[in-house]
């Protein structure tokens, strides 16, 4: 598996795979994908938002990658450079995601192994994954990984989460 930046020919596949997730609320090009835009454009803002340029009121430099594996894209991983309140709350450090014809196959743990491995360029030590109290496979997996539970928390919604958190291993 390689982790590596979207390029101008994944267009069909990325979209076919944001499709795929919508079915189970997660977004696989992030909340500022917009279908109408040209996706050069979309391209131009996730490398923007690497470089923490023209963020949005409330975003954070992130990295976003897609896990590619004999030409086919079966996951994605962004990694937030640095945590505001929201993501201290909710999101984390790292958010990751594997298309359901791909799963159990192990995907998930290399996209998040891969992604920790790269933490430490960030200057990120400690790192901070979370998932859905009832997603018993993300929790598997943040803990193969490392993962030291800290807390489940509630949120507004009535949604418990699993708060992990995962020292990054010197680079």
């Amino acid at each position: 598996m390689i982790l590596r930046r979207l390029e101008i020919h994944d267009e069909e596949e990325a979209k076919r795979a944001h499709h795929e997730l919508a079915q189970d609320d997660f977004l696989f090009l992030l909340d500022s994908f917009d279908e109408r835009e040209a996706w050069a454009t979309f391209i131009k803002r996730v490398e923007s938002t690497e470089r923490g340029e023209n963020l949005p009121l409330g975003y954070v430099p992130a990295t976003f990658l897609v896990a590619e594996v004999d030409g086919q894209i079966v996951g994605r991983v962004s990694i937030r450079h640095a945590l505001n309140e929201y993501l201290k709350e909710r999101g984390g450090h790292i958010g990751y995601g594997v298309r359901p014809r791909f799963r159990r196959r192990g995907f998930a743990t290399e996209i998040l192994q891969g992604a920790l491995g790269m933490t430490r360029t960030f200057g990120i030590e400690k790192v901070l994954v979370t998932c859905d109290d009832k997603n018993t496979t993300s929790s598997r997996v943040i803990e193969k990984c490392g993962g030291v539970l800290e807390n489940i928390v509630e949120l507004d919604d009535g949604e418990r989460l699993r708060r992990y958190w995962i020292v990054a291993e010197p680079g």
